[in-house]
């Protein structure tokens, strides 16, 4: 059996910004001041813990509202990288032009701020080194000075979250998670290609992120490897993925009621704990309580449901400026969660 350390009600990470918030933000590219921003932010965050208590959430993030998007995390703070001008999937393209260096902590300083301000568990989401490696690796700069495969950089990468990792776990951080939209295309019946890294490489840059040493009581390690399940899985390639990379919690997406959704459950192996992304965060309308508990029912035949944790189907604003849904939809989609989690365990969390 894992152990899920009561962290029952989660969610991704990324909230909806506060219009303050993206005023100042927008203000800061025209003016080019950048401390009525960080004022901004500090007081954006404030109000997002309170927030969070108040819907009795076992987790409490900055809502990425610090970041551009949810890869900022590492692009912001890490040397190497350069903006293309050009959007991809909706992000903003980037290449890395050498190998990458730290030039600071990634999110342990907001992660102390987090402490400061809540006793409810601290939690901080990066971008995998993988996803990064597998987006930004350029060959045709190979011979100026750029990494000479995407696995390189990806191993590059992976160091550095590593020990991001290990820092934020030092200043309290309780769950932490690596948010990877590649992985599952990889796990499809017939993958198609997916960024620049194989299967094997992706698993490998993965698996070296992970501290091998035994975690701090209390202490998760959590990796989201994708939004959406794909039509048909490979149930080999998903038992790869879930053995080679050593994550104590799996947040997978289970919102769309399909049996690829169930397989994916199916093959994580015994010991680790699942979120399942029970609750639509891509659409305002309320899913009727009974649909979802008839899901979660057939998620329990397959796993234990000690063993589960809920959460949203994925960040509500994973791009700033780019909501996926209202403040107030927002709102009730985590106050859905909570209740879901309440059906399930009652008051025990």
């Amino acid at each position: 059996m894992a152990d899920t350390f009561n962290y029952r009600i989660d969610h991704h990470g990324s909230l909806v910004r506060p219009a303050a918030l993206t005023a100042a933000r927008e203000r800061a590219a025209r003016d080019g001041d950048a401390h009525p921003l960080r004022a901004a932010e500090l007081a954006s965050v404030k109000e997002a813990v309170a927030f969070q208590r108040r819907l009795r959430s076992t987790v409490v993030t900055d809502g990425d509202f610090p970041r551009e998007d949810f890869r900022s995390a590492v692009l912001d703070n890490v040397s190497g990288f350069r903006r293309t001008g050009r959007e991809t999937g909706g992000l903003a393209g980037w290449v890395a032009e050498s190998l990458p260096k730290a030039d600071g902590p990634l999110l342990a300083d907001w992660a102390t701020r987090l402490g400061e301000l809540t006793q409810i568990a601290p939690k901080a989401s990066l971008p995998s080194p993988a996803h990064l490696a597998a987006t930004c690796f350029d060959p045709a700069l190979t011979g100026s000075g750029g990494p000479a495969s995407a696995r390189e950089l990806g191993e590059g990468l992976a160091e550095i979250v590593r020990a991001e990792i290990e820092l934020l776990i030092s200043r309290g951080v309780r769950l932490v998670q690596l948010n990877n939209p590649l992985l599952l295309g990889h796990t499809a019946a017939e993958p198609g290609a997916v960024g620049a890294l194989t299967f094997d490489d992706a698993l490998a840059v993965e698996a070296l992120a992970l501290p091998q040493s035994e975690r701090p009581e209390g202490v998760r390690i959590a990796v989201c490897p994708g939004w959406a399940a794909p039509t048909e899985v490979d149930r080999a390639r998903a038992e790869r993925l879930y053995a080679q990379i050593p994550a104590d919690r799996w947040v997978l997406p289970y919102d769309q009621g399909t049996g690829a959704e169930l397989d994916l459950l199916r093959a994580v192996p015994e010991d680790r704990d699942v979120c399942l992304g029970a609750v639509d965060a891509t659409v305002p309308e309320i899913e009727e309580i009974d649909a979802v508990m008839v899901r979660i029912d057939a998620a329990a035949e397959a796993k234990d449901l000690e063993d589960m944790a809920l959460a949203p189907s994925r960040g509500f604003e994973d791009v700033a400026g780019r909501p996926l849904l209202s403040a107030e939809d927002q709102h009730r989609k985590l106050i859905q969660v909570e209740t879901l989690a309440r059906y399930c365990w009652g008051n025990e969390f």
